[in-house]
């Protein structure tokens, strides 16, 4: 088995790829441990996949796992994740702006003992108001929400220990808050400052709206990392305060009823409904507590459902697996 595994996501890269496995391959072969790269073609429609056929063809430390249509980074790094067989899982972009000179630094981390070893971008050169202002507060927000004291959530270059890996569920835009949801489990994380460079060649998936569903998945994530594991805290929190809150209302209403005689209806009708509104709030709030409690138990559930679809994994030219489907 090798020692490390690099865990690449590919989409419509067919200009970085060759230059991407001859850089990886040459700093991997420096450092003398032994490798594998695992690259994973997440539904390109240009060449980047008959690219990787003749990478593969030509070394059997290549794995390529081609997915059936573009499932997005964290589906395509959860499929390379499970077709690693390192003891050490390096993950990293594969457009070259990650550059493969930096894993050495990873490495020397992990060999002092961390379970995840984060690149920090200390230096950004992308666009101030689109990419770096939004960034920082998003990574700001993070670091404050996750309590994990890190720069740069946003960065896919990172190196794991493989058991710390099995334990985090990926999809959405999770890959991202990997180190927040592995801290749950009491992992030891550090940063490492990278080189941040421009995209030589190929066209930038990134855009403006992504920062959008990373502040949904941030809710997702701080809700996991208090709430995992005792749903019905949160959620029956809401509903007894709920309760207390449309219980005194009509204790209140009773009370002028009966004690004054007044007609309740008439004078107080809305409070009324306000009241009711509350009481059916707080036993829904009840009810979705519990529910949550039961899902729990399927959280904890050995087997999940894979967040991507496999057609096909290469590891050398003659060697097919069958397509993987759920």
């Amino acid at each position: 088995m090798p020692q490390y595994s690099i865990v690449v996501p590919l989409h419509n890269e067919q200009e970085n790829v060759t230059d991407l496995y001859d850089r990886l391959k040459a700093v991997m072969e420096a450092h003398g441990e032994s490798f594998e790269i695992v690259l994973v073609d997440d539904g390109s429609t240009d060449r980047t996949f008959p690219l990787l056929r003749e990478i593969v063809a030509v070394d059997s430390r290549v794995t390529v796992v081609r997915l059936r249509r573009n499932f997005g980074q964290t589906s395509a790094l959860a499929a390379g994740f499970d077709q690693a067989r390192g003891e050490y899982i390096i993950a990293m972009d594969g457009d070259l702006q990650h550059d493969p000179a930096d894993i050495p630094m990873f490495l020397e981390k992990i060999a002092e003992g961390y379970d995840i070893v984060s690149g920090w971008r200390k230096r950004r050169i992308d666009n101030l108001w689109l990419r770096r202002i939004p960034s920082r507060c998003a990574n700001w927000v993070m670091a404050k929400l996750s309590g994990v004291d890190i720069h740069d959530f946003g960065t896919t270059f990172k190196a794991y220990r493989r058991e710390i890996l099995e334990q985090v569920p990926l999809y959405g835009e999770l890959h991202r808050f990997i180190p927040a949801l592995a801290s749950w489990h009491g992992a030891s994380i550090c940063e490492v400052p990278i080189r941040n460079v421009n995209r030589e060649r190929g066209v930038s998936h990134y855009g403006i709206t992504r920062t959008f569903r990373v502040f949904f998945d941030l809710i997702t994530i701080r809700f996991l990392l208090r709430y995992l594991s005792r749903p019905l805290h949160f959620f029956g929190t809401l509903g007894m305060a709920s309760i207390f809150a449309g219980s005194s209302v009509t204790l209140w209403l009773l009370a002028v009823k009966f004690l004054h005689h007044a007609d309740v209806m008439s004078n107080h009708g809305p409070l009324m409904i306000f009241a009711a509104v509350l009481l059916l709030a707080g036993f829904n709030m009840l009810g979705i507590g519990l529910l949550g409690e039961m899902q729990v138990r399927h959280y904890h559930e050995p087997t999940r459902r894979a967040p991507y679809s496999v057609e096909r994994v290469l590891r050398t030219q003659s060697s097919e697996q069958p397509s993987v489907s759920e």
